[in-house]
């Protein structure tokens, strides 16, 4: 048995309960694809960023975003709790471990993605591309506050340089 600081133990069955449920469901897009008989269906390797912008998109908002939230809330204290904390014993603790985790529901998401690509790829693409978007805005709105940021305080250094050269001239 593991446990953490709370106290609130995590059995290995419960993770082994997870990744059977990934697997299932990863054996379900496999075979789903087997009677697909169309050459759409094959992901060209031009498609893998998309693809992995897509996943990055989604697996944020599961784990991060407000919008996210309904999905995390009964697996994660959400009150207050920064990083958020999984809630309650076993598997329901497990899962609020596995939501919290960006690179965890990642692999879920990309499942997901991926799935449905190969499913029905005219979906599949225009899901990704959404996604993709959403996750070129996250990355520019991110540089832009950087480069901002950077300018302000440049900014602030050239007139505190300014005044201290006022002051002793």
């Amino acid at each position: 048995m593991t446990g953490d600081e709370n106290g609130r133990p995590v059995e290995p069955v419960d993770y082994a309960k997870l990744n059977a449920v990934y697997a299932v469901l990863f054996a379900g897009v496999i075979a789903g694809a087997r009677y697909r008989d169309d050459s759409d269906q094959q992901i060209a390797v031009r498609e893998l960023v998309p693809l992995g912008a897509a996943t990055f998109a989604l697996a944020k908002v599961i784990a991060r975003e407000k919008i996210g939230s309904w999905m995390r809330e009964p697996f994660v204290e959400q009150e207050g709790a920064q990083p958020q904390a999984p809630r309650g014993r076993r598997l329901r603790r497990a899962v609020g471990e596995l939501v919290t985790c960006t690179r965890c529901v990642g692999a879920w998401s990309a499942l997901g993605v991926v799935g449905l690509r190969v499913i029905d790829p005219k979906s599949g693409r225009i899901v990704a591309n959404v996604l993709a978007a959403s996750a070129m805005n996250d990355w520019m709105q991110a540089g832009f506050k950087l480069l901002t940021e950077q300018v302000n305080q440049t900014q602030k250094a050239v007139e505190l340089e300014d005044r201290e050269l006022a002051e002793s001239g």
